[in-house]
């Protein structure tokens, strides 16, 4: 049992949601990321999921690609996120996960990179653009090392798909809330909720929305038929309209307790 499977087994048991927050390591460079996870930490976060900036993120909308350019110039660099992580462990205690793209992780080598995760305390990894039929040495690799490879889901997910998905991910599922990229939305889908309960019907996993979840209703109606919720582009954007970095952490702070307060 790692920290994600005690997280959730300790949610379900109090009867609370989770919250977790994303946000792109080294936006705008990497000593604010870290004060960022912190803050988000303080403010309740019960994980925290860190974006690998990559020069093509393909299932970015506007917000996060442009979040990934500010780190890549920055000069952010996979490894470096990998010591972000060790230097934030000691300091927190949600569990951290990595989300990027297969080319950082592949280019680093599947083992190199699942050892190397493992030794700075890295709880899962989410790789957007790897299917599970074609990661299983990396996956296999992670789960190896204590980490769990977490998918994703959408709403044109087969039935048959869905449930290997479910049977495969660790963790929890990751359910993408819409069809396209990632962005602040102004509503949620209308058919979110059956989707996700078809999730439910045929796993106990775990499963958090994500993708277009931006404000604290949006994460409490969300909340009431799922098992969490994943925020991302709303966190960027008030990092992205901060005049300071320090404005930015207030800000982000001020955003996650409003979040967890409409969870409780």
């Amino acid at each position: 049992m790692g920290r994600l499977a005690d997280a959730f087994r300790d949610l379900r048991a109090s009867g609370r949601k989770a919250l977790i927050p994303f946000v792109t390591a080294g936006d705008p460079d990497l000593d604010t990321t870290q004060a960022l996870v912190l803050a988000m930490a303080e403010a309740g976060a019960d994980a925290v999921e860190i974006g690998v900036p990559f020069s093509d993120p393909i299932a970015e909308g506007p917000t996060i690609q442009r979040a990934s350019e500010r780190a890549l110039a920055s000069g952010t660099s996979l490894r470096r996120v990998l010591d972000l992580v060790a230097s934030l462990r000691s300091r927190v205690g949600i569990p951290i996960i990595l989300m990027g793209y297969a080319n950082n992780f592949l280019t680093m080598g599947e083992g190199a990179f699942a050892r190397a995760a493992g030794a700075v305390g890295v709880d899962g990894v989410i790789v957007v653009d790897l299917p599970p039929e074609e990661g299983a040495t990396l996956f296999g690799a992670l789960k190896t090392a204590g980490i769990d490879p977490i998918l994703l889901a959408a709403p044109t997910t087969q039935p048959a798909r869905l449930e290997m998905l479910a049977k495969e991910t660790r963790g929890f599922l990751y359910f993408v809330s819409l069809t396209g990229v990632t962005g602040a939305r102004d509503e949620i889908s209308a058919s979110l909720e059956a989707e996700v309960r078809a999730v439910r019907a045929i796993s106990d996993i775990p499963v958090c929305v994500g993708f277009g979840v931006s404000t604290p209703d949006h994460a409490r109606r969300v909340a009431a038929f799922s098992d969490g919720v994943v925020v991302g582009s709303a966190i960027i954007d008030r990092i992205e309209r901060a005049s300071t970095r320090e404005a930015a952490v207030e800000s982000v702070g001020v955003f996650i307790a409003e979040l967890r307060s409409a969870l409780r």
